[in-house]
C-alpha cells in the first residue's frame, strides 16, 4: 500500500507499523498538507500514532515516521522509561503545524528519537514557541507552548521537514548512546 497520502481508513486491527529508523530515505522527504484533517483515515492515523508513540516509551512521534509523508503529528507527553521527568499533557494531534514565533531565548536539551534508537543528542531549541494548527476536530488553534513541549513540537516539526535531531547536532560531544546518558543522569 502507498502511504504517500491518507486516503483509506488505517485499520485498528493492522499490527502496529514500524517506526522507520535512520538510514531510511523516507525519513528524509518533505511531507505534504493533509487535504482534509476531519477525514475519518486521518484520525484512524492519530490513534496508531498515539498508540506506537505511547507503547515505545515516545513523547512524540509524526506520521513521517510511519511511511506516511504528512503534515500531523502527535504529542503525548507524559513521564516514562525514556522521559521520567516528562510533563503530563494529553495525546493532542497537530495537523499541518506551522511555527509561526519562537522567543529569541534557547536552551540545550537532550533528545532521544524512536527512529534513532540508543542515541540521544545535546540540541538547542527555542524555550517558548508560537504554533498555528488543525486539531483532531479540524478547528483551527493558535497555541503557545513552552520548556519541554516546545521541544517535543520543535522536534516533531523537524521530521516534517526531513530533518532529524541528528541535523542539529554541532559537535560529537553533543552526541552520547542512551547507556551513557543514563549512567550520567540517574
Amino acid at each position: 500500500m502507498e502511504n504517500s497520502v491518507v486516503t483509506d481508513r488505517v485499520s485498528a486491527t493492522r499490527p502496529v507499523p514500524e517506526v522507520l529508523q535512520l538510514g531510511d530515505r523516507r525519513l528524509r522527504v518533505r511531507s505534504h498538507a493533509v487535504p482534509d484533517p476531519t477525514a475519518p483515515a486521518v484520525k484512524s492515523l492519530i490513534d496508531r500514532l498515539v498508540a506506537i508513540a505511547q507503547a515505545r516509551s515516545g513523547v512524540g512521534i509524526a506520521a513521517p515516521q510511519i511511511a506516511f509523508p504528512q503534515r500531523l503529528f502527535v504529542v503525548t507527553s507524559r513521564p516514562n522509561d525514556r522521559y521520567p521527568d516528562a510533563p503530563t499533557m494529553a495525546p493532542t494531534a497537530l495537523i499541518n503545524p506551522r511555527i509561526t514565533g519562537w522567543s529569541e531565548a534557547e536552551q540545550f536539551g537532550w533528545e532521544g528519537c524512536l527512529s534513532v534508537p540508543g542515541w540521544r543528542g545535546r540540541i538547542r531549541r527555542a524555550i517558548h514557541i508560537e504554533v498555528a494548527y488543525t486539531d483532531r476536530q479540524g478547528r483551527a488553534q493558535q497555541r503557545v507552548f513552552s520548556d519541554f513541549i516546545a521541544r517535543i513540537i520543535q522536534h516533531e516539526h523537524d521530521h516534517l521537514n526531513g530533518m532529524l535531531f541528528l541535523d542539529r547536532v554541532k559537535h560529537t560531544q553533543q552526541l552520547m548512546s542512551d547507556a551513557d546518558y543514563w549512567a550520567q543522569h540517574r
